[in-house]
């Protein structure tokens, strides 16, 4: 079976003819690549490689040539010196046999491979999303970390180069550890547009490097209007009537082991580094692994496949490419595969037909199917499958799974085992002392189990309501902390609670949007699947809308745990060890709802710092994620205007009807979790839920125009500015306040004041509208002037009264003019 051209026909025809879709650029195009649909929410079509080795078998000549001279052009690129200090990083899942191919090209370069594999005892060294894949997550486990801390090029290898994106997100994650002068982006096919080839450029010019590319062939595919929605039609339709190829009965045997003598220590590929020194012990090793595999082929083999699993793709084609000399038979080579791709038996479809049976390696993901690609039918007399240690398991073996699977489609089937190679794990530093579990809804919050953790302790026993006036005079006058008891909950009105409701219609889509942005933003620019730990409790119902983003638009189900901040006092340490003990503290991202004028952001940056230097735990981030930036405080936002977001509005019932958090020495003990209470008694009062469904709802109407925001952004100078904060304290010093703590910037921090301080008058932007309407209403209830400004950075400010005693409200407990 041919699959480039079948009887004069492309096999990217039959995609191009009912999508509307075009391939256009070099000659050598569609002899590189064919067309198949898969389904999938970015990109319905799947350019099909010939020569790539994954979806369709090619003889291993051909496909470690094309690998080897495209290393031998980057060597030519770099010339002796640079070659000499260069490392090859590959993409898995598809490129890992390539990347390693580009390195044996180069000359004496180590080699490294992304990885959808986690490794107990290894440190990542990186991570990055890939957008378009089936499956976007990428590790970077090098057993040496120095491997990538070097300055010399950097060359990055992909079997396709199609937007820059997973290009672009790599070099920002590594560049930003560890500098370099020189990137070289090497690619089968260069199918990028001429704004994404200038967006690289942008980029390049902005982080002051070169990025040469080099590639096969180059050109582009032109998509159509509505490709992906009729691409989702076609696979809905033949995808009902594609059936699934399964194993005969009474297949044992046909099924047999033969035994490579593989080098003792040597790695199965590039997962954790390959140096030029591994390559020579492969390759003195090769004549005899090749001959053991060529005697156990039955007599008058003709036809031969080496399949390979997954990310092991190297270790098979070389032994492929050595069987391919030695053996008097024809030789193909392809991989096993997690990417779903339509198969349909037609000369000018990539995709003949698929075998399907379950993952085989105990997956970090969970189970899930797996495919081998255009085997069936192909007229194999022999499949050699080779497969790492960790895949030879029960279910590789099963009467569903792969060996099979083979076995239906050919008279003999050969497993050859590689051992899996785990570097030897660094000493591991004490554990810290145990710490509770994180509380979850039902018991501690309205929101179900899944949605957040609580790294709190339940004080909802404990009386520490007090009243506002109270409160203020006794944080002002010094007497006690904010944070030592709680405001009574603001019980919303009949009339406010229709506000609130009005205010979210108007706002959903743009809340949705801004939840979008800064969700992609966090995935793209801080970890492929980052821990989302909310600053309780504005921050919590952002970290949940996070969270469904990041299922809806790539079906990833990250953690989500809510801690505490109080300023002055920091963040719980305690809730750090726990997040350290249980995640790479490089994952995590600290979520807040807004910044005001970035005391939290300050606050939380000096916390991580202290704990750092007592804990000896490092890696935490303090860069905060906020839904709005009105500060200018964070590069990491989803939007920064200053406008309203209804859950400000509302104090517990929108926040899972938990209390603000509480800090104080005789509640909360060294080992303790900060505390909070759990409002049972407001549940009929309670929007917690309704409000992340009222915005997770329009997720499927702002996903375009989140993708296009996003590619703005990456573009944007997003240096904090900090001009929140410098007009805060003209503020201070133009009203006579003289503390910066009592001036609260932005509409969320005004409706904060509103609901919980002892507001003295607030500012409003002249010509703010509907977005301030919440805020009129409570300046009213509470007997606030509201004084327009003209000049104002934010739509509104809060101001609390500077010289708060009980002599400065009215008997109606309302503040009076001063």
């Amino acid at each position: 079976m041919k699959n480039a051209v079948n009887d004069g026909v492309w096999s990217g025809s039959w995609v191009a003819e009912r999508l509307g879709v075009e391939l256009v650029g070099d000659d050598g195009l569609p002899a590189l690549l064919g067309l198949a649909l898969r389904r999938n929410p970015r990109r319905a079509h799947l350019l099909v490689s010939n020569v790539l080795g994954k979806h369709v078998p090619q003889s291993p000549s051909v496909v470690y040539g094309h690998g080897f001279r495209l290393g031998r052009r980057v060597h030519e690129l770099l010339g002796e010196t640079e070659a000499a200090q260069a490392v090859v990083l590959g993409y898995a899942e598809t490129a890992t046999g390539l990347g390693h191919a580009v390195a044996d090209g180069l000359g004496p370069a180590p080699y490294l491979h992304s990885t959808r594999r986690p490794v107990p005892g290894v440190a990542s060294a990186g991570g990055f999303e890939e957008s378009h894949s089936h499956a976007t997550s990428h590790l970077l486990l090098p057993e040496d970390p120095a491997l990538l801390a070097g300055d010399g090029p950097l060359v990055l290898v992909d079997d396709e180069f199609s937007t820059g994106n997973t290009v672009l997100n790599t070099i920002r994650d590594l560049h930003e550890r560890h500098p370099r002068r020189r990137y070289v982006v090497v690619a089968l096919v260069d199918m990028r547009s001429a704004e994404d080839t200038a967006r690289l450029r942008r980029f390049a010019d902005d982080i002051g490097a070169r990025v040469d590319v080099i590639a096969t062939a180059s050109g582009t595919v032109l998509l159509p209007e509505g490709v992906l929605e009729k691409g989702r039609e076609l696979v809905a339709r033949y995808e009902s009537a594609e059936g699934r190829l399964s194993p005969s009965s009474g297949h044992d045997g046909r099924v047999s082991r033969v035994d490579l003598p593989w080098p003792s220590g040597l790695p199965d590929g590039g997962r954790h580094g390959f140096t030029p020194a591994h390559r020579a012990r492969l390759e003195a090793a090769l004549p005899a692994m090749a001959a053991r595999m060529a005697e156990a082929l039955p007599a008058g083999t003709r036809r031969v496949l080496v399949l390979g699993f997954e990310e092991l793709m190297y270790a098979p084609l070389r032994l492929a490419h050595e069987l391919e000399r030695v053996a008097d038979a024809e030789v193909r080579f392809s991989t096993t595969t997690r990417s779903p791709v339509l198969a349909l038996d037609d000369p000018g479809y990539a995709i003949r037909t698929r075998l399907v049976f379950p993952a085989h390696d105990d997956p970090a993901d969970g189970p899930g199917e797996r495919y081998a690609y255009n085997v069936a039918g192909a007229g194999y007399d022999a499949v050699v499958a080779v497969v790492d240690s960790v895949a030879d398991t029960p279910a590789l073996h099963a009467p569903d799974g792969l060996l099979a699977r083979l076995a239906a489609h050919a008279p003999r089937v050969l497993l050859a085992v590689v051992p899996s190679y785990v570097p030897e794990p660094p000493h591991a530093p004490e554990r810290p002392a145990m710490l509770p579990e994180p509380l979850r809804g039902p018991a501690f919050s309205s929101y179900a189990p899944e949605e957040v953790g609580w790294l709190l302790q339940d004080l909802s026993d404990v009386t520490l309501e007090a009243p506002t006036e109270e409160r203020e005079e006794a944080i002002q006058s010094g007497g006690a902390h904010y944070a030592e008891s709680l405001p009574v909950e603001y019980q919303p009105s009949e009339q406010y609670q229709e506000l609130f409701q009005t205010a979210l219609d108007a706002s959903a889509a743009r809340l949705a949007h801004a939840v979008g942005v800064v969700t992609e933003t966090v995935i793209t620019e801080r970890s492929p699947r980052p821990v989302l730990v909310s600053l309780a409790r504005a921050g919590t119902p952002i970290g949940a809308l996070m969270r469904r983003w990041a299922r809806f638009r790539h079906g990833l189900e990250l953690p989500h745990y809510a801690v505490s901040i109080v300023r002055g006092r920091g963040i719980d340490a305690n809730a750090l060890r726990w997040l350290a003990a249980h995640h790479d503290p490089r994952d995590v991202v600290f979520v807040d709802g807004w910044t005001g004028k970035g005391a939290i952001t300050r606050e939380l940056a000096q916390a991580i710092q202290e704990f750092e230097a007592k804990q000896g735990v490092t890696g935490f981030d303090p860069e905060i994620a906020v839904l709005a930036d009105p500060g200018s405080c964070v590069r990491t936002y989803g939007t920064r205007e200053d406008f309203l977001i209804p859950s400000a509005c509302l104090n517990s019932t929108v926040s899972g009807l938990i209390s603000r958090t509480v800090l104080r020495a005789d509640l909360v003990g060294p080992d303790d979790f900060h505390g909070a209470k759990f409002y049972r008694e407001l549940a009929g009062a309670d929007v917690s839920v309704a409000f992340l469904d009222a915005v997770s709802a329009r997720f499927p109407e702002v996903a375009d125009t989140v993708e296009s925001a996003v590619k703005e952004l990456m573009a944007e100078d997003r240096t904090p500015t900090w001009a929140g904060w410098r007009a805060v304290e003209r503020i201070s010093e133009e009203y006579g306040i003289h503390d910066v703590n009592l001036v609260k910037p932005g509409v969320g921090e005004t409706t904060r004041v509103l609901l919980r301080r002892v507001p003295w008058k607030i500012l409003a932007r002249e010509g703010a509208g509907a977005d301030l309407d919440h805020v009129r209403l409570l300046a009213e209830q509470r007997g606030v002037p509201v004084e327009e400004v003209g000049e104002l950075p934010y739509t509104c400010v809060g101001l609390i009264h500077p010289k708060y005693t009980r002599g400065a409200t009215g008997a109606d407990g309302k503040a009076v003019n001063v």
